[in-house]
């Protein structure tokens, strides 16, 4: 016998009304079209462990009821689907389908419609994601977050909202959180302008690192942690804005310079890995064998006399395309080789950034636009996946036909934005911020890939609320994945930063 549960269940006085529960019409006609709703749940594949999955209604209608129902558990909801944490459990307990039935009034008739399923996975995802939330505005500070959810429900916390440090004429930017193999225990994140400096937390010690220094371009960016090494490596940037009138792409991002450094947390020192004033260089990221640096880079020469030029790149900045390259590293000498070729985007007439490799070594994902490198703001940015165990190296060199291994991610892939992405720590979930609801706010989606590089449709992360996304206003930025959440407190990241940083020694060989 089938378990049902009705939503919304009602209590007046010490009466329980359970009649009062929504049902499944007896009277409908049948359609072959799916439903229209929002999110869009439809043939996505979830882990076990994720928090409930809600929707609504995206058309106009006189009422709703929709029903998910797996083996014996039976679950029906009323105008909006929002199944209960216990009832959630109960659907997700087995992997399979979650079958989904949605019946749609309107006027007095009813139509149910082309029923779909909703696929439970046995990988788990990590339990906590963190990103940066902030408001669609430019001209002034406003409030930023740095936040963490739990992926399991729905609860939300700040890790540091800067408001703590700075206010109107006192601002303070934050950004780049990034952690060393998903551990919530050892982060980093960059404050700029009042009180900045880099915060580094590590097993329960934290420091405010100042990070300038007259040997390198600027302190540093875009992170990313070693492995197992108290090491990170940095893109240092000198970065400009300019605001588009008339172009969709609204905002262009770009470096007047930028290079590759090295920070060795231990000894509080930096230096330099690549520094051409011929390439810009960005977006290091390690494989997980924590041998080879993966970074992307694009030539460029200036032909003002004074050398590096705004308003000269501002012009030229369609001539930027961005290749991703590799370096070796031997974790015993401390040593880097020289740089090689991965993937050749600008053969395409296309720019590749944001590196990033599974943790099995496999698969890099990557984003692709037409050029430059800070592709969250352009509407043209897909994802590409390689397969690196098909990559055709002859004497050192890469074969000219190793493109043939990359292609576009049209698994995943919208008809707007995708950008920022990272891996899950068992290497079957990737996050992407994407544009596809509005074009206009970053929200996250989640993506499964099996074994074998199979991949399934992504899903929005879910909320209690299935308008919630269209009602807050605020983008998504930088989803990172996480074992479990930051408990240090946000107070006293803020204390850290009031403080004075601890300057950085520049040396020319990390040590061993």
């Amino acid at each position: 016998m089938k378990r049902r549960y009705f939503l919304p269940i009602y209590l007046f006085g010490i009466l329980l009304l359970s009649s009062c529960g929504p049902s499944v019409p007896e009277t409908y006609t049948e359609s072959e079209e799916l439903p229209k709703i929002y999110p869009d749940v439809i043939d996505v594949t979830i882990p076990q462990n994720i928090a409930p999955l809600t929707f609504m209604l995206d058309e106009e209608a006189d009422g709703m009821i929709a029903r998910y129902q797996a083996g014996d558990v039976e679950v029906v909801c009323e105008d909006k689907m929002q199944p209960s944490m216990s009832q959630w459990h109960e659907l997700t307990a087995k992997v399979g389908d979650i079958n989904v039935d949605v019946y749609v009034k309107k006027g007095d008739s009813w139509t149910h419609h082309k029923p779909f399923a909703i696929h439970v996975s046995a990988d788990s995802i990590d339990s906590y994601l963190s990103y940066r939330l902030i408001p669609s505005s430019f001209v002034s500070y406003e409030a930023l977050t740095i936040s963490q959810r739990c992926l399991e429900n729905y609860d939300e916390s700040v890790i540091y909202d800067n408001m703590l440090c700075g206010f109107e004429k006192e601002g303070q930017c934050i950004n780049c959180h990034n952690y060393q193999q998903w551990n919530p225990e050892r982060m980093q994140f960059h404050a700029r302008q009042h009180c900045g400096g880099t915060i580094i937390a590590y097993d329960g010690d934290i420091r405010k690192i100042n990070m300038r220094n007259d040997s390198i371009l600027s302190a540093g960016v875009y992170p990313a942690w070693h492995p197992w090494l108290k090491l990170i490596v940095y893109s240092t940037d000198k970065t400009h804005q300019s605001f588009h009138t008339t172009d969709m792409n609204k905002i262009e991002v770009f470096d007047l310079e930028s290079d590759i450094i090295a920070y060795d947390l231990d000894h509080n020192e930096v230096t330099n890995l690549e520094n051409d004033t011929t390439e810009f260089e960005v977006f290091p990221a390690w494989a997980p064998d924590g041998k080879t640096l993966y970074y992307c880079s694009a030539h460029f020469e200036y032909q003002s006399p004074n050398g590096a030029n705004a308003s000269e790149l501002v012009n030229r900045c369609e001539e930027l395309k961005y290749n991703i390259y590799k370096k070796s590293f031997d974790p015993e000498t401390m040593q880097f080789g020289p740089r090689e070729l991965v993937f050749a985007a600008d053969t395409l007439d296309m720019s590749a950034v944001l590196p990033r490799i599974s943790p099995d070594g496999r698969w890099l994902v990557f984003t692709m636009s037409k050029f430059g490198y800070f592709h969250i703001w352009h509407h043209d940015a897909d994802l590409w996946v390689m397969d690196l165990e098909k990559l055709k190296v002859e004497n050192g060199k890469l074969n000219e036909d190793s493109c043939v291994v990359a292609r576009p991610l049209d698994e995943v892939n919208s008809k707007d934005t995708e950008s920022y992405h990272t891996w899950s720590s068992n290497g079957r979930w990737l996050v992407v911020s994407s544009r596809r609801d509005d074009g206009t706010f970053t929200r996250p989606f989640f993506a499964h890939v099996d074994k074998d590089g199979k991949w399934s449709k992504p899903f929005e992360l879910p909320q209690a609320d299935p308008e919630y996304h269209r009602q807050f206003l605020r983008s998504f930025n930088i989803p990172e994945f996480m074992k479990g959440p930051v408990e240090i407190a946000p107070q006293t990241f803020a204390d850290m930063l009031k403080g004075e940083g601890d300057p950085v020694k520049y040396v020319p060989q990390l040590r061993k």
